[in-house]
């Protein structure tokens, strides 16, 4: 396996536009123009971007078929969504007594095999854990990143988000959980657990990864304990921190806020260069720490 890549190894302007590619704000196309005046001897603006796509073999913590956990795909009905909801539901195979539950929403590329892994991983820490796919109602994750993408622009947000409440109501009644319901999500997902906690007042707990802020004037709604990562280098994103922050400590709800110095936009994801093995086990143990103080009895 050859070396792997960290931020450090590329321009800071290709990891900018790396990000506005990612999030749709520039083409293909208008990402390797852009990056072609960085690349040097032998390195071509294709070769980066190939080197910045996620490389899920590299990031996959546990295996699929680990035994020591229960997986499969369930359906539930979503009447005031897309009308099915599709996820990933994986539990300890030999728990005993009922168990906290955690919903792990995805990046804006639908269910990967990332987060499948990252699933698995809260599996493996005692939780049960479902991971919807958003893109189930337009065929599913594709297997391929740029496709996602393209497929993700093409939802109708309002009924998805629809999705990921009525993902909570089916997992606070899911056998075998304990009925407390904590949200974790990253990019958009981040923003989707910040929506949920203003939305869903019987949420248990939200940790949002670098993702957009909840609606200021939706704050007094909040019940749930918050814990919310940042990235240091992350301008789009932290550009509405201080706001929120601000809003939440006005409001006194229970809020703890971390940004992480040097970190890129993704920091936690390990199947790209722009993961922090530091900043994101510090998130991590920090994640799963909360959940184990709110969501178990």
């Amino acid at each position: 396996m050859s070396e792997r890549k960290t931020a450090k190894d590329f321009h800071p302007e290709t990891l900018r536009l790396f990000d506005r590619y990612v999030h749709g704000d520039i083409s293909r196309r208008d990402f390797l123009t852009g990056t072609a005046k960085f690349a040097v001897a032998g390195v071509t603006a294709l070769s980066i971007l190939e080197a910045l796509t996620p490389n899920y073999a590299l990031g996959q913590q546990v295996k699929p078929d680990d035994k020591s956990l229960s997986a499969s795909f369930v359906e539930f009905p979503s009447p005031n969504g897309n009308g099915t909801v599709r996820g990933y539901l994986v539990k300890p195979a030999k728990a005993t007594g009922p168990l906290p539950v955690v919903l792990v929403v995805h990046e804006n590329r639908g269910l990967n095999p990332h987060i499948e892994d990252v699933a698995r991983r809260f599996a493996k820490a005692g939780f049960i854990a479902l991971a919807p796919d958003a893109l189930f109602t337009l065929g599913g994750y594709p297997g391929d990143e740029d496709k996602a993408r393209e497929l993700f622009g093409k939802l109708d947000q309002t009924k998805t988000r629809q999705d990921f409440i009525e993902s909570v109501a089916y997992l606070q009644k899911l056998e075998g959980g304990n009925g407390k319901v904590g949200v974790v999500g990253f990019c958009y997902g981040g923003g989707i657990a910040n929506f949920l906690a203003t939305e869903v007042p019987t949420l248990a707990a939200a940790v949002p990864f670098y993702g957009r802020q909840g609606e200021l004037e939706k704050v007094a709604q909040i019940k749930a304990p918050l814990l919310i990562h940042y990235a240091g280098n992350d301008e789009r994103v932290n550009a509405g921190a201080k706001a929120y922050d601000d809003a939440l400590k006005a409001a006194g709800k229970n809020a703890q806020s971390y940004t992480y110095p040097d970190t890129q936009h993704g920091f936690h994801n390990d199947t790209t260069p722009r993961y922090d093995k530091a900043a994101a086990e510090l998130a991590w143990q920090r994640t799963v720490a909360f959940f184990g103080q709110h969501l178990k009895a």
